[in-house]
Order: C-alpha cells, then sequence, then structure tokens
C-alpha cells in the first residue's frame, strides 16, 4: 500500500516524469496558462507552488535552484522578473486548475493550469466590412477605374411595400 506517498507517478520512471514537469512548468511560466490532461496538472501544481516560492526570495541561491529544476534562462529569469512579483503579498495558492470537457479521442481528462495573478487578455477582432475587404485586395489603378463603372451598372432600388398594404390592396 501507498500510504501517504504523495508523488504522482504518472506511468514514468523518475527521470522521464522529472523532464516532464520541467517542460511543463517552463511552459506554464512562458505562456502563464497551458492545457494538459488533469493528473499531469495536479503533479505540476506543487512544482509550480515550490518555484514561485523560491522566486521570492530572490537570492543567488534561489536562482540556481531554479535554474536546477526549469534549466532554461529565460524561464528562470521570467519567473523572477514577472511571476513573483505578481505573488508577493500572496502566502500560497499561485496557480488555479480549471477543468475542460473530456477529450474526444481518447476520453482523456483535460483541464488549463494557469497563475491565479495572470494578467486578464481580452482578444477582440475588429469585423472587417464586407466591400472594404474586395477592394484592398485589388490594385490601387484597378480599383479606381472600376467604382464608377460598378456604381452607374447598379439600378436604383426602390423601397418595398409592407406586407399588410398588400394585404389590404387585396
Amino acid at each position: 500500500m501507498r500510504h501517504q506517498r504523495k508523488t504522482i507517478k504518472l506511468g514514468r520512471k523518475e527521470g522521464h516524469r522529472k523532464s516532464l514537469l520541467s517542460n511543463l512548468a517552463v511552459s506554464l511560466i512562458e505562456h502563464n496558462r497551458i492545457k494538459t490532461t488533469l493528473a499531469k496538472a495536479k503533479a505540476l501544481r506543487p512544482l509550480a507552488e515550490k518555484l514561485v516560492t523560491i522566486g521570492k526570495k530572490n537570492t543567488i541561491h534561489a536562482r540556481r535552484t531554479a535554474k536546477a529544476v526549469l534549466r532554461q534562462d529565460e524561464a528562470v529569469t521570467k519567473l523572477f522578473a514577472e511571476i513573483a512579483p505578481r505573488a508577493a503579498a500572496r502566502k500560497g495558492g499561485y496557480t488555479r486548475i480549471i477543468k475542460l470537457p473530456l477529450r474526444q479521442s481518447d476520453a482523456a481528462e483535460v483541464a488549463f493550469i494557469e497563475w491565479t495573478d495572470a494578467p486578464v487578455l481580452v482578444e477582440t477582432a475588429a469585423p472587417e466590412p464586407k466591400g472594404k475587404a474586395k477592394k484592398a485586395e485589388k490594385p490601387k489603378a484597378e480599383a479606381k477605374a472600376a467604382e464608377p463603372t460598378a456604381e452607374a451598372e447598379k439600378p436604383a432600388k426602390k423601397p418595398r411595400a409592407k406586407k399588410t398594404e398588400e394585404k389590404a390592396a387585396e
């Protein structure tokens, strides 16, 4: 029995598991949010929380410790420069796991893992007008030549009678 054995093994040997979690931690630091299986997210959470706690110390020893786990200078720099200062007032709970619907291919439980203090990025795409998209594709000389002829060929629109007036006429 595995009483009080907290290591989530993920069906891998120790070296493979450490590399996997290190790579997941680097991806989380770079992208602020990653989509992975629920088991991997739950295994990553303690490692990510410990890294932020190390990052809050901001000493050379702490940087070397983080470098030993992450193995990438850019990730360590971002951890100490951006993520740890955001979590300075917090005593724990630096990450959250959001469950998603089952993956369609193999029905695996999938989840997002993200920083709780991550800046919210709202992406708004301005819809392009339908007519201007076609004109932008043409060269300018052709567009100028095509516009007057296109306007001259269009017939004037008649206002359509309402249905109630049509029924009254019958």
